[in-house]
């Protein structure tokens, strides 16, 4: 009887073990987010900024890679509203995702390199504030005839 106890505390032991060693690695596992990439850029006028960030999840199935633009005003506690949203990061470390150029204080251009299917989300319009999306991998410079 002596051996069934001694088997069964194996067991139960080898169990335990191996519950918390999955534990362990699934808990190293899942980093959360953080941002690899950011940027901003002030409205000519002061009033307005827009910020975009490249976004990394981690862990086991919910890895993934995107990139949003925000814009707020300057002054007040209010959050920043979304205006565009990737489906993708970077090609490479250092490379910049999304350049914002305010072409007026009510006008911000975003420029972006990929494909279509990238666009999760854009807005045309917040606040006043006319904004336009165009994606530079469609644009070619054509010679000079």
């Amino acid at each position: 009887m002596n051996k069934v106890c001694a088997g069964g505390l194996y067991s139960i032991r080898k169990a335990i073990s191996l519950l918390i060693f999955g534990a362990c690695v699934f808990m190293s596992s899942c980093k959360g987010s953080e941002t690899t990439w950011s940027a901003e850029a002030r409205s000519p006028d002061g009033k307005m900024i827009a910020t975009a960030r490249t976004i990394e999840n981690s862990g086991f199935g919910t890895g993934g890679i995107w990139t949003a633009v925000y814009l707020n005003w300057t002054t007040g506690s209010q959050p920043p509203i979304e205006i565009l949203e990737l489906a993708d990061g970077p090609s490479a470390p250092g490379d910049t995702v999304v350049k914002m150029k305010w072409l007026t204080p009510t006008h911000l251009e975003l420029l972006y390199k990929g494909s279509p299917q990238s666009v999760g989300f854009q807005a045309v319009k917040w606040a006043d504030v006319e904004i336009s999306v165009r994606d530079l991998s469609k644009e070619t410079s054509n010679p000079a005839h």
